[in-house]
């Protein structure tokens, strides 16, 4: 009778009506797709639905109704221009005073007088440069950090990269330094005005982070011309915003003891900030540094292409007439130089803050410093009258180029049945039908699912910037390239995820996996993206086979590594209590451990599609047909309207794929009860 009782007064659950819409959704889409015009493989029967001949309005975008939006950036670029020539003077001629300061040290010495009784100062000696790199290595990091740094800077000039390299060198130690300084401040005012922060800095946070790096290249210029202060200004704004990140982020974790003692000792605001706040926050800062680091040296590549000096410049000019050799000398070169930066700002990162002792000589204080300058002044002295010691002199310098070129076309020859066996399949069976069922989607379908999922995650709070940034691809003019975009890095992105969650899951569950795929992950994050595409061109060609292989390379990384850390992450007890229930290491893996991983899994998926995007634009360099395209046109036409619409409408891609996912991710966080 009372379980009768209990029965009665249980709460009936209704089924979730969601399942059945999407049923009706799906059908409905089938019911419409329009095959594509170049044959591609689509059901023959979709094109008798007659919907296309009652509505074409749902397929082309009305002409008419298109937003000039390109004309009217375009005029407003051009009128800002003529207006403001002064200030971007102005700030050229600031610019380039750390500018010729740090090329005049790293490459071209400094002049002082005219004629015959000028002063010339030599540059840094390449042999100085390389022991004060080994210097700064051990002191911070032991003698394994001294010879990857030593080693490092010795294949720069063995492998005849010095000149261009000092010349990276140069733009990224004065990008770096600025990115850091104004990202901490925009940090702090991010800190002190919450509501600013949450208003105005973190949407522009992410619509920089998720805007493509060549979007920045147009407007820099348009206002600046081609050269290095053009390559230095978008070099500082792309690397920035991991700082602001990072500061907001490690003074709001500062725990609020230390900021009560810092208010009790009598602190003023300004001193409780810099004093206490700051070096509290010192790591999270620091982590910082280290991504705005990697960002800078990403885009000191891509900046070659609007004047940056460099092995950018090597790199691509290399890639555009096919010299893989003289390409891989120069990646590696840009490799090397990342991952050293990356290896001693992690070492500087992980050192204890250092007691400051009042009355200490300066030369207690900073050895280092004066190692490292005393070294300089050495070997710089020495190279007057060695000249072999300022600059690598060619009969030291070796090359791999020839070899490299004679092994590529070797494998080629050998391997080509096979490589094009694979492309080709690629191409038909994957490729192919996903392009085609794409572009056969009416653009007011796609903007009714994507704002249907909003409205099923987030309500209409999430539903309606969904669809007005869907609309505005489509309003723009450029929904076919936003197609392509979405084709390609989709496509990718699931390649990436099938190669990297498995190997998550190996690291999560095995010591020895997880160190050497720890060493993967940070290698491939560390490797600058168009370094990536020498692989693909080696073994595919141009092409969108070739650029989908750069895309899985860079965005694999996320996937393994957000897998990984989401198992080690489940709670010990939970496993271990699941061990006592009886449950097989398979058991334990999909029963508990994956759906408690599942929010920290999706955030890897998430930034998947984040890196899928930045690679895809770089991509558009070997003959994709996508938004990277209209912005590689616009550089070249010095097209800004157009370079910034279609930098926005990938920004809007990337912004629409995170906030469905977040969404997604926080309502499993819930359905699980976690934090």
């Amino acid at each position: 009778m009372s379980v009768a009782a209990d029965a009665g007064r249980r709460p009936i659950q209704r089924r979730s009506p969601w399942p059945l819409v999407w049923l009706l959704v799906l059908v409905a889409i089938l019911l419409v797709l329009r095959p594509a015009d170049d044959g591609l493989p689509l059901p023959s029967w979709l094109s008798r639905n007659g919907f296309e001949a009652a509505f074409p309005w749902a397929y082309s975008y009305p002409r008419e109704l298109l937003v000039p939006l390109q004309q009217w950036i375009g005029g407003l670029v051009g009128w800002a221009i003529t207006s403001f020539m002064a200030v971007t003077r102005l700030v050229t001629t600031v610019t380039q005073v750390p500018l010729n300061l740090t090329f005049g040290l790293l490459e071209r010495g400094f002049k002082f007088g005219v004629g015959a009784e000028a002063t010339v100062i030599p540059p840094l000696s390449w042999l100085g440069v390389t022991a004060a790199a080994a210097l700064i290595g051990r002191a911070y990091g032991g003698w394994r950090l001294a010879l990857l740094l030593g080693v490092s800077f010795l294949y720069l000039a063995l492998f005849n990269q010095w000149t261009s390299a000092v010349r990276t060198l140069a733009l990224v130690s004065v990008a770096i330094p600025l990115s850091a300084v104004f990202g901490i401040l925009v940090g702090i005012w991010g800190y002190r005005s919450p509501a600013i922060n949450r208003r105005f800095i973190v949407p522009m946070l992410d619509l920089a982070q998720a805007t493509p790096t060549f979007a920045y290249l147009v407007p820099m210029l348009m206002f600046f011309g081609t050269n290095p202060v053009s390559a230095l200004l978008s070099v500082v704004i792309y690397a920035m915003p991991p700082m602001v990140r990072n500061t907001t982020l490690g003074l709001q974790q500062v725990p609020s003891e230390v900021q009560d003692f810092g208010r009790m000792a009598g602190c003023t605001r300004r001193q409780h900030m810099w004093r206490i706040l700051l070096p509290s926050a010192r790591k999270s800062i620091m982590d910082g540094l280290n991504q705005t680091n990697n960002a800078a040296m990403n885009m000191v590549i891509i900046a070659s292409l609007i004047g940056a000096p460099g092995l950018g410049q090597d790199v691509l000019l290399a890639l555009g007439s096919q010299k893989i050799g003289v390409a891989l000398e120069a990646g590696i070169a840009i490799v090397l130089i990342a991952i050293a930066f990356d290896r001693l700002i992690k070492a500087i990162a992980a050192q204890p803050p250092s007691m400051y002792r009042p009355g200490l000589p300066i030369w207690r204080r900073y050895p280092l410093v004066l190692q490292v300058i005393a070294v300089l002044l050495a070997t710089t002295l020495l190279a007057l009258a060695i000249p072999e010691l300022g600059k690598p002199p060619k009969s030291m310098t070796v090359t791999t180029a020839p070899y490299v070129d004679a092994t590529v076309k070797w494998v080629t020859r050998t391997f080509f049945d096979y490589i094009e066996a694979v492309r080709v399949f690629i191409v038909l069976n994957i490729l192919k039908p996903t392009k085609a069922f794409l572009l056969a989607l009416p653009w007011i379908a796609v903007a009714g699912m994507l704002g249907l999922a909003g409205w099923q995650l987030g309500g209409a709070r999430l539903a309606a910037p969904i669809v007005a940034m869907t609309l505005f691809c489509a309003a723009t003019g450029l929904w076919k390239e936003t197609m392509i975009t979405v084709y390609l890095c989709g496509v990718s992105s699931f390649v990436a995820c099938l190669i990297g969650m498995p190997l998550g899951v190996l690291a999560a569950r095995n010591e020895t996996a997880n160190n050497i795929l720890g060493v993967v992950v940070d290698t491939l994050q560390t490797i600058p993206l168009f370094v990536l595409l020498i692989p693909a061109v080696m073994l595919l060609r141009v092409g969108d086979v070739a650029a989908m292989l750069g895309i899985v390379l860079y965005a694999v990384t996320p996937a393994i590594f957000y897998t990984n850390q989401g198992i080690r992450e489940v709670p010990p007890s939970l496993v271990e209590a699941a061990s006592m229930a009886g449950c097989t290491r398979r058991q334990l893996l999909w029963r508990v451990q994956m759906p408690l991983a599942l929010p920290k899994i999706m955030l890897g998926v998430n930034q998947v599609l984040m890196f899928a995007i930045a690679m895809d634009i770089i991509a558009a360099m070997i003959g994709t047909q996508d938004l990277g395209q209209a912005i590689f046109k616009a550089r070249a036409k010095a097209d800004a309207g157009l370079g910034i619409v279609a930098g926005l409408a990938v920004a809007f891609i990337g912004i629409t794929a995170d906030r469905l996912i977040g969404a997604w991710s926080r309502r499993v966080k819930e359905r699980y009860g976690l934090d």
